[in-house]
């Protein structure tokens, strides 16, 4: 089962935003292993940037960043028409109840908190995908 739902998603473009170098590395090489293509962000405004300026599918979002929180990016990206729909997966440290809500309410389709189970990610990450995918 879980190999049919795994050949229905398309090899997607990930953003993965994150100011710790050892976490973006580690997610690059795992989710490279599983074909998908990685651009990566380590602030707030490259995060915007790269989402606007070129076409990801799905987006990893750390809230912690240097210039801004990733409340912030979310907010941004969702007002925007064209990242409006772009499936987001908060991926960070905090994980109380509020954040959780706070990062749900601005409209991330997901919340996980770190330390985090690869595969569960990789899971949600093919949901999203998925979701996204029978939207268009």
């Amino acid at each position: 089962m879980v190999n049919k739902i795994i050949d229905k998603v398309p090899r997607a473009k990930i953003l993965v935003v994150d100011d710790e170098k050892s976490t973006v590395d580690a997610l690059r090489i795992s989710l490279e292993s599983d074909s998908y293509e990685v651009v990566e962000a380590r602030t707030g405004e490259g995060a915007i940037h790269k989402a606007l300026g070129e076409t990801v599918d799905l987006i990893l979002l750390d809230i912690m960043l240097p210039d801004m929180t990733g409340y912030e990016i979310c907010n941004k990206l969702r007002k925007n028409p064209s990242t409006k729909s772009v499936p987001i997966i908060m991926l960070t440290g905090m994980s109380g109840m509020s954040d959780k809500m706070a990062g749900l309410d601005l409209g991330a389709d997901d919340y996980i908190t770190k330390p985090f189970d690869l595969n569960e990610l990789k899971a949600k990450i093919r949901i999203a995908l998925l979701r996204s995918i029978s939207h268009d």
